[in-house]
């Protein structure tokens, strides 16, 4: 394995930032009890991907991907690969759509509960248990 050098670090600066977004997103969306934060996170750890796939697209000293119009092609031109930025470009729009959607069901679970945080919710959710056990308890099979 190649030395750990400042031209290393400074060379793979982009990977360094993946990491970092990546870790951040990830810690946002496992620590935060709030929905909308949760979504943010998300996002942050999407972005991460798609700056890793854009990362890995490149190529040093390559050009468009456009064949010349009289269709001769000189060998010696190197190409950079279209496809993890079309890929990206994919996973945009999934990305808006998952967003979207998610902020949909929180504005849904806002109406139904009162909040967004996911401790309130869940302690909201045992009580509605507990009082649906205490009513109809036999008739479900539990103990009333």
């Amino acid at each position: 394995m190649g030395e750990f050098t400042w031209n290393f670090i400074v060379g793979h600066v982009n990977y360094w930032l993946v990491i970092v977004l990546m870790m951040t997103g990830l810690y946002i969306v496992v620590d935060k009890g709030n929905f909308v934060k949760k979504i943010v996170g998300l996002n942050i750890f999407q972005t991460s991907v798609f700056m890793l796939y854009i990362s890995i697209g490149k190529v040093s000293g390559g050009t468009a991907p456009i064949f010349p119009t009289d269709m001769k092609i000189d060998p010696d031109v190197v190409y950079s690969n279209p496809l993890p930025h079309v890929l990206i470009l994919t996973a945009i729009v999934v990305g808006i759509a998952t967003t979207s959607l998610g902020l949909a069901l929180i504005v849904r679970i806002r109406e139904e509960f009162g909040t967004i945080e996911e401790d309130e919710i869940l302690k909201i959710e045992r009580e509605m248990a507990f009082e649906e056990t205490r009513l109809h308890g036999e008739t479900m099979g539990g103990r009333a």
